[in-house]
């Protein structure tokens, strides 16, 4: 039986580095920004990631995309 998955929600996750701790080791925060078209392109997600990305005070470490999908069996 085949499955089908539907798109719920997209997230986009830019992991910015805020500083150093006491051993000089980077301290990481996640900034998140949920409401992404789930049908959305991954190179327009990117670029929007890299925009929000010049307007942040930290630079950006990682960018990551989040899919949210509904699994169902079809009969």
């Amino acid at each position: 039986m085949p499955v089908i998955s539907t798109p719920l929600a997209t997230t986009l996750r830019l992991q910015v580095q805020v500083g150093t701790d006491a051993g000089g080791q980077p301290v990481y925060r996640v900034r998140s920004y949920n409401r992404v078209k789930p049908a959305a392109a991954d190179q327009d997600v990117y670029d929007v990631a890299q925009a929000l990305g010049s307007l942040q005070v930290y630079p950006v470490n990682a960018v990551s995309r989040l899919n949210e999908n509904d699994l169902s069996a079809s009969s």
